[in-house]
């Protein structure tokens, strides 16, 4: 069980990291044809972890939080499609920009809930 934490640990972390760098470099004026496979790399190694490391215990607000994340790492996913150009008719250029920073902002929010969320439940714990 540990060690499916570690692996999903580090996949996640490897995964931010592809996504940080690939959304950065656009933005300040370095675009390469291989960034947008960079991204999708780091999109789809963020959904593997989330989809690896799933709360499996009774807490029904924990596991909205982890369903938050899920649902963060799929903005993301599907910012890389619109990366790729594949919606190409349908969408803006900087559209992408958009679900990227979606995935972010509920990535964000379910992260300090689900640590405020932990606390509480272990003072629950604690008294009983």
């Amino acid at each position: 069980m540990a060690n499916k934490q570690k692996i999903s640990t580090a996949l996640l972390v490897i995964g931010i990291i592809l996504l940080l760098v690939a959304a950065i470099m656009p933005l300040v004026s370095l675009y390469f044809s291989w960034l947008k496979y960079i991204y999708a790399t780091g999109a789809a190694l963020t959904l593997i972890a989330r989809l690896i490391d799933r709360y499996t215990g009774n807490n029904i607000t924990l596991k909205r939080l982890n369903r938050i994340l899920i649902c963060s790492s799929i903005c993301y996913c599907v910012s890389a499609v619109i990366l790729f150009d594949v919606l190409r008719n349908y969408v803006a250029e900087k559209d992408w920009l958009a679900f990227l920073l979606a995935g972010a902002v509920l990535q964000i929010y379910a992260t300090f809930r689900i640590e405020s969320e932990e606390k509480k439940e272990a003072k629950k714990n604690c008294k009983n």
